[in-house]
């Protein structure tokens, strides 16, 4: 079947999603034997984050090779290269089934961009820090939906950071998640936390 010009890669996205958790699930079970469950699946989230993913795909070089609206801040730069990185797995795995894949994502994804001894110690949620530096400044920190429409017939949240009442940042994503976790993200950074 062939893609209209409306077309995307999301069901790309969402197999090479599925396929690198898989992964990455089978590389941590190996390297860790005496890990429990919780440390598994912690590290994962680490590993396969969309700050992440797209930090590795913009390293591999998907940045020049991505079509986007490069005047479009939000959810174009915080998350289509970690996409497009997830759709070329998918096509990888289409391709060359998952055996191939495996070697594929570990030689060009595992090994040169995720030292495992360096995230051991990385704290990913960005909200927990977030208002663990507002609790103990005595601020008051909520996240709130800004704005939900409909884009490319998927659902596209805008979530605002404010502390004592006034925005910080906003953050874009297809869930509320993913847009607290990059509003979460933005300040972090503009606060110096």
């Amino acid at each position: 079947m062939r893609e209209g010009p409306e077309e995307n890669n999301e069901r790309l996205e969402y197999l090479g999603d599925a396929v690198l958790s898989s992964v990455i699930a089978h590389y941590l079970f190996r390297i860790y034997p005496y890990k429990g469950e919780g440390f598994l699946t912690e590290m994962r989230s680490k590993m396969v984050n969309r700050h992440k993913l797209n930090e590795i795909a913009v390293k591999m070089g998907l940045k020049k090779i991505t079509i986007y609206n490069k005047f479009d801040n939000g959810l174009k730069v915080s998350q289509i290269f970690g996409n497009t990185l997830e759709a070329i797995v998918g096509a990888v795995y289409l391709d060359r089934g998952y055996d191939k894949t495996v070697k594929w994502v570990e030689k060009r994804i595992i090994l040169p961009y995720l030292i495992t001894d360096e995230l051991e110690s990385v704290d990913i949620n960005v909200k927990n820090k977030l208002y663990g530096w507002a609790n103990k400044n005595g601020k008051a920190l909520e996240f709130e939906i800004l704005e939900e429409k409909l884009e490319g017939g998927r659902r596209l949240f805008t979530i605002g950071a404010t502390v004592d009442g006034e925005l910080v940042s906003e953050g874009k994503g297809y869930n509320k998640k993913d847009a607290s976790q990059i509003a979460a993200q933005l300040a972090v950074e503009k606060l110096g936390i």
